[in-house]
């Protein structure tokens, strides 16, 4: 049965490469019907708060069909369905009236109430997303401190065509036909509509790219190379000064010892050689520390994948669902290496509870993001919001969790506590630990944590914006080379950070590293979620309970994501160093 389903989500995973279509051809003849499909309307500043189509009293098609939906499409809030408009191909129309409708008092506010919120609505022509406006406020002619509230009756399509495909697609209001919606009474509204065909030069296979030429516009491309310059110059200047003061005294400890060995064997030892009996002791609490690697390894996997599919080009502008289908799938295949990772390693830490271990792993980052999930979409049910998963989906969810996922995370953590792999100190752990000598206030976890986290975060921080205003707004997203490099710059300042301030709390007698170092690695994600504050409150214009509980909800999962796994970096980083440095002297 699990082979089954795995099969299945590498099906889902291949399917999520290319859009659905009604047809996969998108070849046409003059008068075919070409698929036009609506999809939602909501507030234009509230990207998470979207609604179905029809929540809004508009015109309804003769026959409503719903259309079937990709698990990514429902995770993204898409819920398309026949629009009232008829759009075939090459066919002319001018003024074409699609109702004719008395609007209640009930449909007015409605309607009212979405042009004060400034709601757009999404459609799909032949697969290729457009949106337009529903309506407009303006000030009152005579009364400027009173405003006058106008709903959009006649919408001008602009389509472009080569030879038998559809290339393009504008979809415009006439400002000058309007109703207005100001009073609460009845309105009488004849909802219009005029479709304009003209040809263009450019070739089918290039008629994305015009999504995606917001983000490769010139000037932004050059913030962007800006950024990659400004994280290479900061890492290379302070990684550089770092290695240089750290391998200076480093190469004098070593000096240092070898003299006091040949000198006097009996002489008191200082500095990071002195805990050598303690600096391997296993830390606290290593069932949960096994977990925490665990899952920052399959959360690094999963980073991975998805940068490679990105770099090969499966989420291009608008592939409905691509990127949700790709992060469950994706997730649910890597949850072995969670499994292995985590019961490898406390086996190595002498750990005998491997179950718990294996529980604990499988719901150290599942578990906050079930508990999130579930809140917000009690949240969205209340709203009647798109962002509500339907039943069914919740369940493939679930059995996707139950059929793949668990029992991979079992079968990796079977092979892991049964691996022959031991732990490789170098030097033999005391039985009694040595005391830790007092220290300074910035020498303890949270300052160390701060400063651990801000030269990670100073790297990324420029890349940051254009990710929110692609995830939490309207723009588009497509320079994933740029973005992996600047992953490839985290990854390596958040290693060698946690190695600077690891060998500090060494050379300070402190051998208490290995949750120090987790900590440190870890907490870039902690300024992340203050850049979430930030951005919420000065750079966006995001409002309402729904839209905030969905932002910061989600942003503290993805926050704790990247705690995990860039905590997993840090510790490894420091695990590497550790144990470099203590091959490198003798030690009795």
């Amino acid at each position: 049965m699990p082979v089954t389903v795995i099969r299945w989500l590498l099906m889902a995973l291949l399917a999520a490469v290319s859009v659905n279509s009604v047809r996969s051809d998108h070849k046409y003849k003059p008068g075919d019907e070409v698929p036009l499909y609506a999809n939602k309307v909501g507030p234009f500043h509230n990207p998470s708060e979207t609604y179905r189509f029809y929540d809004l009293p508009f015109c309804l098609p003769a026959h409503l069909k719903e259309k079937s939906e990709a698990l990514g499409e429902v995770l993204n809030g898409d819920r398309l369905v026949s629009a009232p408009y008829k759009l075939d191909f090459m066919v002319e129309k001018d003024s074409e009236i699609v109702c004719k409708k008395t609007l209640t008092k009930e449909e007015v506010s409605k309607f009212r109430s979405a042009v004060t919120k400034d709601y757009y609505f999404q459609m799909y022509y032949d697969d290729l997303p457009f949106w337009g406006f529903l309506g407009k406020v303006e000030k009152d002619k005579t009364d400027p401190s009173e405003e006058k509230y106008y709903l959009f009756k006649h919408l001008h399509f602009e389509i472009h065509y080569n030879n038998d495909r559809v290339i393009e697609i504008n979809a415009k209001a006439d400002p000058s036909a309007v109703v207005d919606l100001t009073e609460d009474k009845e309105v009488e509204v004849e909802f219009m509509y005029t479709v304009r065909w003209k040809e263009t030069n450019i070739p089918y296979e290039s008629r994305m790219e015009k999504y995606a030429q917001s983000s490769s516009q010139p000037h932004h491309l050059e913030i962007h190379w800006f950024s990659i310059i400004n994280s290479c110059v900061t890492v290379l200047l302070l990684t550089g000064f770092l290695a240089t003061i750290l391998m200076r005294v480093l190469k004098n400890d070593f000096v240092k010892y070898a003299h006091d060995e040949e000198a006097a064997d009996d002489q008191e030892e200082t500095g990071w050689k002195y805990i050598h009996g303690d600096v391997f002791r296993y830390p606290k609490y290593k069932s949960l520390f096994a977990a925490a690697l665990g899952s920052g390894s399959q959360l690094f996997a999963l980073a991975l994948f998805i940068f490679i599919l990105a770099l090969v080009g499966v989420f291009y502008p608008y592939n409905r669902g691509a990127l949700f289908t790709a992060l469950v799938v994706i997730y649910a295949l890597t949850s072995g290496i969670a499994g292995y990772t985590a019961a490898s390693f406390y086996h190595q830490l002498e750990g005998t509870n491997w179950v718990r271990n294996l529980l604990l792993t499988g719901c150290l980052f599942c578990g906050p993001l079930f508990l999130t999930f579930c809140f917000l979409n009690t949240v969205a049910i209340a709203y009647t919001a798109t962002a509500a998963l339907p039943f069914g989906t919740i369940v493939v969810i679930v059995l996707i969790w139950t059929l793949v996922t668990s029992p991979l995370l079992v079968l990796g953590g079977i092979a892991g506590k049964n691996s022959k792999a031991e732990f490789q100190a170098p030097v033999r752990t005391t039985k009694y630990p040595r005391e830790i000598p007092p220290l300074p206030w910035y020498r303890k976890t949270v300052p160390q944590m701060a400063m651990a986290g801000f030269l990670p975060f100073s790297a990324i921080y420029i890349e940051l914006y254009y990710i929110f205003a692609s995830v939490w707004g309207h723009r588009i997203y497509t320079i994933y080379s740029i973005l992996f490099i600047v992953f490839i710059i985290l990854l390596i300042v958040t290693a060698f950070i946690t190695v600077a301030l690891t060998y500090f709390q060494l050379a300070a007698e402190d051998h208490e590293w290995w949750w120090r170092s987790f900590l440190c690695g870890g907490s870039t994600g902690v300024f992340i979620f203050g850049y979430c504050l930030y951005y919420y409150y000065e750079r966006s214009d995001m409002s309402g309970f729904m839209q905030t509980s969905f932002f910061f909800g989600y942003m503290a999962c993805i926050c704790y994501g990247f705690f995990l796994m860039l905590g997993m970096v840090g510790f490894r980083a420091a695990l590497f160093f550790v144990r470099h440095i203590y091959r490198s002297i003798k030690c009795e």
